[in-house]
């Protein structure tokens, strides 16, 4: 836990800048955190260069042999209608990576807060809506994508929704937990003595001190989030043909397996690339700070 801004004679945004100036530093400063930053900026540069680098288009039909494999012209070979595998990895990374985000981004937006909350409020507050929170963590995360998509249909946005909505309770469940940890401490009895609101408290002073548990649940929920995503994509829940997304095409080569194996092997590695990627990065900022329950959170 770090020094609140009372402790150390720091403003608020100046301790909630050093903070994350020490977690960068502890991600920069071990081979874990250095091997994740490195494959995570292989996957953004692949995000904003691989459209140019694409020697296809992506819904280009007829470029080359039906299933073949690799060759000079198609260096991952093609798939059942002649399109290069290539250009549509490269192009599918950004739906690949968009939709997962988002959903995690709204999942900390709506779950992180109530966790701030009633972590923070503690009383019947708390017990009540833990009690909720509970019950939703006990539904199969499947069975309420399933419902969600039978009332709102299949599209981006209600997979971004879904996902979001299976995630929030598990995000509350971890920041309630870590407010608790800080919300006796003195700055937060000071903040109270000046008659700051809960909200207030919450994100001026026991976010900035939480900041390395929620960044490590982030990156690890992400990585939850990119597989179940990825997971419905394969089922046909989510993206729909002609998408390049990377889940998609685990799809369409599966009956090509044998004859191509290349086709199934290059996006599951990709997709496996990026979750090692951002689960070393959370694995450097565990280690770096000993946080309480990090071998919980990532066995989750």
């Amino acid at each position: 836990m770090t020094a609140s801004p009372a402790e150390s004679g720091l403003n608020a945004p100046a301790e909630s800048q050093a903070v994350w100036r020490s977690l960068l530093r502890s991600v920069t400063g071990s081979i874990e955190g250095r091997v994740g930053l490195a494959i995570l900026a292989a996957f953004l540069l692949v995000i904003a260069l691989g459209p140019l680098l694409a020697p296809y288009g992506p819904t280009s039909i007829g470029v080359g042999g039906l299933d073949t494999g690799p060759s000079t012209a198609h260096l991952l070979g093609t798939d059942d209608l002649g399109r290069d595998l290539l250009s549509r990895l490269l192009y599918g990374a950004r739906s690949v990576a968009l939709v997962p985000l988002l959903a995690t981004v709204i999942a900390f937006a709506t779950g992180g807060i109530v966790g701030l909350l009633i972590g923070y409020v503690g009383g019947r507050v708390d017990a009540v809506v833990s009690r909720c929170i509970d019950v939703l963590l006990a539904l199969p995360p499947i069975l309420m994508v399933l419902v969600v998509l039978a009332a709102a249909g299949t599209s981006s946005l209600v997979i971004v929704l879904a996902a979001a909505v299976v995630y929030s309770p598990r995000v509350a469940r971890v920041l309630r937990g870590a407010t608790q940890g800080v919300a006796t401490q003195e700055y937060i009895l000071s903040a109270q003595a000046r008659g700051e609101r809960a909200l207030a408290i919450v994100l001026r002073e026991v976010l900035p001190n939480i900041a390395p548990t929620v960044f490590v649940e982030f990156a690890v929920r992400f990585t939850y989030v990119l597989i179940f995503v990825t997971t419905l994509n394969y089922l046909g829940l989510g993206a729909s043909p002609p998408s390049s997304n990377w889940g998609l095409l685990l799809a369409t080569a599966q009956n090509t397996i044998v004859t191509n194996p290349i086709a199934s092997i290059a996006p599951a590695l990709a997709i496996g690339a990026l979750a090692v990627g951002v689960g070393l990065i959370a694995d450097a900022a565990t280690q770096s700070f000993g946080l309480e329950g990090a071998a919980e959170l990532q066995a989750r």
